[in-house]
């Protein structure tokens, strides 16, 4: 019984780490990459931020509940404790699937995805890059290009059509984020020994990184989610020997 509660413990603590990566994970995609989720212009990306941090704190309550239980040996508290595990291990198994189902619909072709990707991403590039008040849309699009080591959504020609770039007062053919090298002014000339222009539009390796990023939390979800098998199977046991115990 000793060994089953200090085990038990531990599967908590390593429970309680995992909730705290989840949350992680959530505030550091709503921090860090906030710039992205404005520039897609969609709800879906930023949703998945805030998923990610209530899976986390569900996860943080059940090990409190799951210490609570074990600590003072209370077999109802277990028994809540265990089905809180069963509904967590299902939810990550139908999502890890889904994850890995969706990257299997939507790898190479990813239609649909493709399809609200180059529209958001070119419109708000032309539309609002370096106009008035749009200046966290700037910053966004800079730091996108620079990272990514890409120019434009689908291709640096996009720049062509920016409400910026045909402003007569203009000097550029693209921006200085698109050059290899930024510098001010940099972007008036756009030979692809300038700037990133045989290296494609922004808008494939943003698509590529968030499909692996799919794949990888696809297989997380469900590595974890047998993992929690563990935890069922011990609360089973000290469960049964508590039952004993009291007879």
């Amino acid at each position: 019984m000793i060994c089953l509660k200090y085990l038990l413990l531990t599967f908590n603590l390593l429970f309680w780490l995992a909730g705290g990566v989840v949350m992680a994970v959530g505030v550091w995609t709503l921090v860090e990459k906030s710039d992205y989720i404005s520039l897609l212009n969609s709800t879906f990306y930023s949703a998945s931020a805030y998923i990610l941090i209530a899976a986390g704190a569900i996860v943080v309550f059940t090990g409190i509940v799951g210490c609570c239980a074990t600590l003072k040996e209370m077999r109802s508290l277990l028994i809540v404790y265990f089905f809180l595990l069963l509904c967590i291990f299902l939810l990550e198994i139908v999502a890890g699937v889904l994850a890995y189902i969706q990257y299997q619909e939507c790898f190479p072709l990813c239609q649909q995805l493709d399809k609200e990707l180059q529209h958001n991403l070119k419109e708000t590039m032309v539309q609002k890059y370096q106009q008035s008040g749009e200046e966290s849309i700037t910053s966004a699009v800079d730091k996108l290009q620079q990272e990514f080591k890409c120019c434009g959504s689908n291709s640096s020609s996009d720049w062509s059509d920016s409400v910026w770039i045909l402003t007569p007062s203009n000097e550029r053919l693209v921006p200085d984020s698109c050059c290899k090298t930024p510098s001010n002014l940099c972007g008036r000339r756009d030979h692809p020994s300038n700037i990133y222009k045989v290296e494609g539009g922004c808008i494939t390796k943003l698509e590529t990184f968030i499909l692996s990023q799919l794949q990888i939390l696809g297989a997380v979800a469900i590595g974890i989610a047998f993992l929690q098998l563990v935890g069922m199977i011990l609360v089973c046991c000290l469960y049964r020997g508590l039952k004993e115990e009291s007879y």
